[in-house]
């Protein structure tokens, strides 16, 4: 296998970042072509490169970890279907929950800029924390935009206070993006809340399943999808070389 096969160049983060970055494909390493992939990465300049791999591949987080790879992340894919979406006690019942609006932007760029720090991103010391920030303030902004299929705002005393972005797949299949509540409004029941707002949304698309993607260490979120009514699909790890002088 050659380096052009498992390496792709990310163009949205390298402008983003200011920095060269790509991906490997893949989810599992050789000898060989973890050789062609540093050979392809030296020969492009790059700075950082992604890499993501099952957490149960020995030989693969062996190499990596031998290579120079740096361990960032647990990435945790759970799972529910999407029929008898039940109720979250203790959810605040004075919240109302609609799509997002244009007015709504501002108020969730701020939530996103301090609501996401358990991502690998901020458990990088090579990624400056107010990039990071401004990572998912972009985030939430271009999913109101027309990135996500529908962006759903839960609404306190008039006010936009947290968020969940929706993404319809092939095979059915819905998945959960960014969700977020502002620090001021935590501890309500919101996030429960926005969750089966999304499972019934997903639902009336005739989605049948429901994915959502959060980190290992995020015990607060894990808890959520778990009550929620979601179950670990996958376990994978991230990792991150850097390739400055």
């Amino acid at each position: 296998m050659t380096g052009s096969d498992v390496c792709q160049f990310l163009d949205w983060d390298s402008d983003f970042f200011g920095r060269r970055i790509a991906r490997v494909t893949t989810n599992s390493l050789t000898v060989d072509s973890v050789q062609s992939i540093l050979v392809w990465c030296r020969a492009r300049q790059i700075d950082c490169l992604y890499f993501l791999c099952n957490a149960d591949d020995g030989n693969t987080v062996r190499l990596a970890e031998d290579n120079g790879f740096r361990f960032v992340d647990i990435r945790m894919t759970l799972e529910r279907q999407v029929d008898g979406v039940r109720p979250v006690q203790g959810a605040a019942c004075e919240a109302i929950i609609r799509a997002c609006a244009a007015g709504d932007i501002p108020a969730l760029r701020s939530i996103a800029g301090a609501t996401h720090r358990d991502s690998r991103f901020y458990n990088d010391p090579n990624f400056p924390g107010e990039l990071c920030d401004a990572l998912y303030a972009t985030w939430i902004e271009k999913s109101c935009r027309g990135y996500a299929d529908t962006v759903l705002v839960v609404e306190l005393d008039g006010q936009p206070v947290g968020y969940v972005s929706c993404h319809l797949h092939t095979g059915s299949r819905g998945q959960i993006g960014l969700i977020g509540v502002g620090g001021g409004s935590q501890g309500k029941g919101l996030g429960g809340i926005l969750v089966n707002a999304s499972l019934d949304w997903c639902a009336s698309r005739q989605m049948t399943r429901v994915t959502v993607v959060t980190q290992g260490r995020n015990v607060k979120a894990l808890r959520l999808y778990q009550k929620c009514g979601f179950l670990v699909q996958s376990v994978q790890l991230w990792y991150h070389k850097w390739f400055l002088a």
